[in-house]
């Protein structure tokens, strides 16, 4: 029995060595080196930036305020205070993500108390939130179609 023991823990350190070739780890590290280099290239020549979304023309807007706790959801209010979404209902879970990222920006500046943000429509028909109060924004773009309307369907 100690034999066979024996010659199954050799098995099992030659499989290990063979689970992911040399070749394939050495190509991985060489494909992250390469990209760094491109990048060091591209900041330290002041390349311009590539896949930025174009600038449009702002054709709707809406001041709301996010106001939450982890374990309740998030509550969207209009100007006057009237709740119009929540993130627990109508598959609005992405309204969570949005307020924390706007929570962590605000405490990163030092931003007190809660500023309405701004919810707008572009003329390309984007969806974007922008927060006054710190200069971060976001575009509503690739983020899934549920996940954007949680947000575009509050401007109709």
């Amino acid at each position: 029995m100690a034999e066979y023991t024996h010659s199954l823990a050799n098995q099992m350190k030659m499989r290990d060595r063979e689970m992911v070739p040399r070749i394939l780890v050495i190509a991985m590290f060489g494909l992250m080196a390469l990209t760094l280099a491109i990048v060091t290239f591209a900041r330290l020549t002041e390349q311009p930036l590539r896949g930025v979304p174009a600038e449009s023309a702002i054709v709707a807007e809406r001041p709301i305020t996010l106001i939450g706790a982890r374990s309740g959801g998030v509550t969207v209010e209009d100007a006057n205070g009237t709740e119009i979404a929540w993130s627990f209902k109508d598959k609005a879970g992405f309204i969570d993500v949005i307020w924390v990222s706007v929570a962590r920006e605000r405490k990163v500046q030092g931003i007190t108390g809660n500023p309405p943000l701004r919810l707008v429509r572009r003329a390309n028909g984007h969806t974007a939130i922008i927060d006054p109060a710190t200069g971060w924004s976001i575009e509503l773009i690739g983020y899934g179609q549920d996940n954007i309307a949680a947000f575009a369907r509050l401007l109709d």
